[in-house]
């Protein structure tokens, strides 16, 4: 294949990626739901990404054998160490549940599961 080929297909992946990435949903409220109880501990990684600002990565270090409500705890407890409390607020809702709100007047948001090597927890994340 010709160089001018290659360069023409990985500028068009490119600017495929950089679509996929500007069209990411947002909202105003998301909920993660936790299902399991973990095997082994890990971490769980997400990333915040506010229409208008920089994304924020957060990352909840789970420990082995935590109940499924100490598991949402532990999440939302790395959220609101993470997040400014001034643009969003963290809660668990449900006992295994977290919501994360925008506050008025500030930009929705994306939020997307990063990585999780935390086994036998299941992660559900969704816009409300």
């Amino acid at each position: 294949m010709k160089s001018g080929a290659v360069i023409a297909m990985i500028a068009s992946a490119m600017f495929a990626s950089a679509a996929f990435a500007a069209d990411a949903a947002t909202s105003n409220k998301w909920r993660i739901e936790l299902d399991g109880q973990p095997l082994k501990s890990g971490d769980i990684q997400f990333r915040v990404t506010p229409s208008q600002g920089e994304p924020v990565d957060v990352t909840a270090t789970i420990h082995s054998g935590r109940a499924e409500n100490n598991v949402a705890r532990d999440v939302r407890d790395a959220f609101a160490a993470k997040l400014s409390p001034e643009r969003f607020t963290v809660e668990v809702d449900d006992g295994e549940d977290i919501l994360i709100k925008k506050k008025e007047g500030q930009p929705d948001f994306s939020l997307e599961l990063i990585e999780s090597d935390v086994r036998n927890v299941n992660i559900k994340i969704e816009g409300e």
